[in-house]
């Protein structure tokens, strides 16, 4: 259910949902963030769902989201989005502090992960530097969070620059998107260039990046083109 709405949307001030079950909890933060200079809550809500609707024809800047929510949970939310609306960023603020779910909601694509007893002025600055590009952790989780982080193959400074092989398994129709994602290609005109339908074409787009773990086109194109992933005949 949505709580209430601002419909004053001021375009010098960064624009937020609050996605929150807990009443209290809602309540609390819209009536300090709204006192906030530079922030502008447009509106709370207690779903994932009805923000979702809400940013069909309304998207915002940040939208604060909890992750035990009713129905649809705050990581899928977060997923939704990341996927529709690249331009808005996402911070989790949690009470849950398991290390899956962080890297979870940061590989769904959250900018930032808050724990919701902090200080409502730094939860403001967080915003603030989210918004601006930043990507935030909680100080709390994030000694838990380094201890899962994969190791480097050499703590010699020179090696980590030595080029490594990376052994990804991509179809022969998919090194043949992947040569024309590179040469800067759009879904349809790769659907045009190799006789396929567009959504095919994008279904073989999100295979590759998956299959390369990136996030989107260019890095695809970076990390091909850095690993060789494609032989020269694949480019004849």
């Amino acid at each position: 259910m949505e709580l209430s709405m601002n419909n004053v949307d001021n375009t010098n001030e960064i624009s937020v949902y609050i996605v929150e079950d807990y009443l209290l909890t809602r309540t609390a933060l819209k009536k300090y963030l709204s006192k906030t200079e530079g922030v502008n809550v447009l509106g709370d809500f207690e779903t994932a769902e009805s923000c979702l609707y809400r940013m069909k024809w309304h998207p915002v800047d940040i939208v604060l989201m909890d992750l035990g929510l009713p129905m649809m949970n705050g990581l899928e939310a977060t997923q939704i989005i990341n996927e529709r609306h690249p331009n808005t960023k996402v911070i989790i603020l949690t009470s849950h502090e398991n290390t899956d779910e962080i890297f979870a909601c940061m590989a769904s694509g959250a900018n930032a992960y808050v724990l919701k007893d902090c200080d409502i002025e730094e939860l403001a600055k967080i915003i603030k530097l989210v918004n601006s590009g930043a990507v935030w952790l909680d100080s709390r989780i994030a000694k838990a969070a380094l201890s899962i982080f994969p190791q480097p193959d050499s703590t010699n400074f020179n090696n980590l620059y030595l080029k490594k092989s990376l052994d990804i398994n991509l179809t022969d129709r998919e090194r043949e998107v992947l040569k024309l994602i590179i040469q800067g290609k759009t879904n349809p005109e790769i659907a045009k260039e190799i006789y396929i339908s567009p959504h095919t074409a994008k279904s073989h787009v999100c295979k590759i990046l998956n299959k390369l773990a990136v996030k989107d086109r260019v890095q695809a194109a970076v990390k091909a083109i850095k690993y060789e992933l494609l032989s020269e005949n694949d480019y004849a």
